[in-house]
């Protein structure tokens, strides 16, 4: 089989499966020798930072001399990225080899009369057992969706929970309310397991801290008051602990987004509990200072950032990375039908002054059409609103139009891998490179 071929058959399975429940993830674990038995697993949920948060402490970890794997979602470019060992996704070689030995449990487990694993169920099975046979010693696993219910939840019991920022995302699984929400995110709390969370809402730090309790789990909230940012220079953010464990030193971040400081403290406080008297904080500094996560306020031509903000809490967040005195930037614009796009251009137009808004269509059918979205921005700015139907001619129209202008390209992860993609192409194509001057 070859790679492609095994690509083609995992994106396919969502057509012919359904959601199963925890039990059928045992279940399908146990088909596989259950590989996550001896993994030291750090239990990721959240709606935002969960993949920073990740990082962050997939970093630190090898800055300790640890063997590390990491399983992340959504993927940008290759569905190779959501497997990590010691920071490198699996080659493609080695992802069509996990995915036959995984098929051939599968196969069996369908001989038996079980149903066959969810697209994500297969991917987590890949990833546990390609830990497995690395060595892997602490696995960081990030929930696809939620996290009562998240096939992540059935690889148990973990070091450590981790819960990042709540904000309103998929609500039509999660609940209407942020306190809904919540329950679902700490639905990964497990009895005696420590629990380390960002501070969000105090309805929905409070479901947090009532299901810790409950458990009779250590809890601890990581808010602002934990650190001071110091600002930002040469593409890093800068900012210090207020805590003496963490001495007088100044941390640094590979990125400007404002909100990563936060997802940084929140790995930190992990790591600390982790390692307590051993850890060696002065090689987090360092690994932290040099990790880049793909798709997080990254720029990926001079002055053209892609960002993976794809609900209002992430645009929020965004507008408050901008520099204040920055103006006269270009928007480059898309969203799936399920997220609340109005509410996310209605606070982009609101929240900066833009010189255009590129809106486009992901070449998906879940993506809104460039039609929808130009109309919606024409309802809350004067500015010119440019629609373009597909994410090429919005990218090359952008690249040709921007002049001196920074870009800003968000409103969901699709589109971020989607550009990411693009630019490759046009830096390999000749007659694309003429057309645009800075590639």
């Amino acid at each position: 089989m070859t790679y492609r071929e095994a690509e083609e058959y995992i994106l396919e399975i969502p057509k012919f499966t359904k959601k199963n429940d925890a039990v059928h993830t045992k279940t399908f674990l146990k088909y596989l020798g259950n590989p996550q038995e001896d993994l030291k697993v750090i239990h990721v949920a959240g709606t935002n930072g969960k993949g920073s948060v990740c990082a962050y402490l997939d970093g630190m970890l090898r800055s300790e001399e640890k063997r590390t794997g990491l399983f992340t979602s959504p993927h940008l470019v290759k569905i190779n990225e959501r497997i990590a060992i010691d920071g490198e996704p699996v080659d493609d070689g080695r992802f069509t080899r996990l995915f036959e030995n995984v098929l051939r449990a599968v196969r069996a487990m369908e001989e038996s009369g079980l149903s066959h694993p969810t697209f994500f169920e297969f991917l987590l099975g890949m990833a546990l057992c390609a830990f497995r046979e690395s060595g892997v010693e602490y696995a960081v696993l990030e929930t696809g969706l939620g996290g009562r219910l998240d096939a992540t939840s059935a690889v148990e019991p973990p070091l450590a929970c981790v819960i990042t920022s709540i904000g309103y995302d998929h609500m039509q699984y999660l609940g209407d309310t942020l306190p809904e929400i919540a329950a679902e995110k700490a639905g990964i709390i497990r009895p005696g397991v420590p629990v380390f969370y960002a501070a969000s809402s105090e309805e929905s730090d409070r479901v947090i801290e009532n299901t810790a309790e409950k458990n009779g789990s250590f809890c601890k909230k990581i808010g602002k008051d934990a650190y001071e940012i110091l600002g930002i220079e040469d593409k890093h953010i800068a900012f210090s602990c207020f805590s003496d464990y963490y001495g007088n030193t100044t941390w640094k971040l590979n990125n400007t987004g404002i909100y990563q400081p936060g997802n940084a403290m929140l790995a930190m406080e992990v790591m600390r509990y982790l390692f307590r008297e051993n850890a060696r904080t002065a090689r987090w500094r360092e690994a932290l200072s040099e990790l880049k996560w793909a798709g997080r306020m990254e720029e990926v031509l001079p002055g053209v950032y892609v960002d993976g903000a794809h609900n209002i809490s992430a645009v929020e967040a965004f507008l408050q990375s901008i520099p204040q005195d920055e103006h006269g930037n270009i928007i480059l614009f898309s969203a799936v039908k399920d997220k609340e796009y109005e509410k996310m251009a209605a606070a982009l137009c609101r929240g900066m002054r833009a010189e255009a808004y590129v809106v486009t269509h992901i070449e998906d059918p879940r993506g809104t059409r460039s039609e929808q979205l130009g109309d919606i921005f024409r309802k809350y700015t004067d500015s010119p609103v440019i629609v373009r139907e597909n994410v090429k001619d919005a990218l090359l129209w952008v690249l040709e139009n921007r002049e001196s202008r920074r870009v800003y390209c968000l409103g969901s992860l699709y589109l971020t891998g989607m550009i990411k993609e693009l630019i490759q192409e046009v830096k390999s194509d000749a007659e694309l490179r003429r057309r645009v001057k800075e590639v």
